[in-house]
């Protein structure tokens, strides 16, 4: 009888865990038979895209994009420390950029368009408002360098300053660019905005000039000129090659070894050098060459919004010289213009060879410069003489 009993007790446990399992298999088969055909495929998919990626990785020795962008997607993981630093962003080439303005050849237009150029292609822009401290000492000329050097790239320094040399401290050099404009009317534009300032307001140059007595303000340029003052007179007139020569004691003397090297310096370091007469010329070969930093330039530059700004920059009570004026300018600016035309011609042999093709061009002579209506319009500089 207890026999009996004790088999049943055992039948009956056993059916119970057979109807367990029963249970168990009918819930998985009711799972199995909710998946849908689609959503087997995607299964199916996701797999082989899985595969793939590791077979892209494999191959190109490193990891493909899906899986980093997964890896930002879900934020930190141990991906970096299985795989290595994800790549550094990808820089423009070139991405360090620096334009030595010389001074009343268009500068601040082309900072006021650099301006609208950085907030719409997002590099930084560093514009030195030092106008007056173009020769550095060495010392100056390295800590200058240094600080270029570590603005976040890609970045377009500018400023007032004669060529530095980057690879005479053994930093590494970034790309050279620069516009200039015929010698005297330099000169002119300069003579007057320092005592008359421009159109953003005559007060401004009160600003620029507080010490200058009314005798000196309002001096007769032809008088400046052929009564020999100082302000007409070398080295003040040797301006624009300085910028090009360098830092050296005798690039701010007139003479043929600075003229050299000046030319020397332009071949070796600098991507273009344009010519303010030809400035929408300039501003598209720049699009052209450095397409990251001056991407549309020219369409902004014809813009009214633009032009309502540049109408502000031109210098006032401006007037030419007499010809007999304009004549010793000359002789006293040979080097000047022997470096311009030097400059005017490499600018026309790279617009040749990027393709750009040139309208003809009223002959000048150089002694009777008389400007063109655009180029007025890029009167436009801070500096003053050093």
């Amino acid at each position: 009888m207890m026999k009996n009993i004790g088999n049943n007790q055992i039948h009956k446990h056993q059916a119970n865990h057979n109807r367990g399992k029963n249970k168990r298999g009918n819930w998985l088969a009711v799972i199995l038979f909710r998946i849908s055909r689609r959503d087997f495929g995607f299964c199916l998919t996701a797999l082989f895209l899985f595969c793939l990626g590791s077979l892209v990785w494999q191959l190109n020795g490193g990891p493909p994009n899906l899986l980093q962008d997964i890896r930002y997607y879900f934020g930190q993981s141990t991906f970096t420390d299985d795989h290595g630093p994800v790549a550094p962003k990808v820089l423009p080439f070139p991405s360090r950029v620096v334009y030595n303005r010389v001074g009343k050849c268009g500068s601040r237009t082309i900072v006021l368009l650099l301006r609208i150029l950085a907030d719409r292609h997002q590099f930084t822009l560093v514009s030195s408002d030092i106008h007056n401290k173009t020769r550095l000492t060495k010392h100056e000329q390295a800590t200058l360098m240094r600080n270029i050097t570590e603005i976040p790239q890609p970045f377009l320094y500018t400023r007032h300053v004669h060529f530095l040399n980057f690879t005479r401290f053994r930093i590494d050099e970034p790309v050279y660019i620069n516009i200039i404009r015929d010698p005297i009317n330099r000169f002119l534009s300069n003579y007057f905005f320092r005592r008359f300032g421009d159109w953003r307001g005559e007060e401004n140059h009160l600003v620029r000039t507080p010490g200058m007595k009314d005798e000196e303000r309002y001096l007769d340029i032809n008088t400046c000129i052929l009564e020999n003052y100082p302000e007409c007179s070398n080295p003040r007139l040797f301006y624009i090659i300085p910028y090009f020569c360098g830092q050296h004691p005798q690039c701010r003397e007139p003479s043929e070894w600075a003229l050299e090297k000046a030319k020397q310096n332009v071949l070796e370091h600098y991507l273009l050098v344009g010519v303010l007469e030809e400035l929408e010329d300039v501003l598209l070969l720049l699009e052209r060459l450095l397409p990251h930093f001056f991407f549309d330039v020219l369409n902004i530059y014809k813009s009214p919004e633009y032009k309502k700004l540049g109408n502000l920059t031109g210098t006032v009570r401006k007037h030419t010289p007499s010809l007999e004026a304009l004549q010793v300018l000359y002789q006293r600016m040979e080097y000047e213009y022997i470096f311009y035309n030097f400059i005017r011609d490499l600018f026309h042999l790279t617009k040749r060879k990027i393709g750009l093709r040139s309208g003809p061009r009223p002959s000048r002579h150089h002694y009777n410069p008389a400007p063109r209506a655009h180029a007025d319009e890029q009167d436009d500089d801070d500096a003053g003489h050093n």
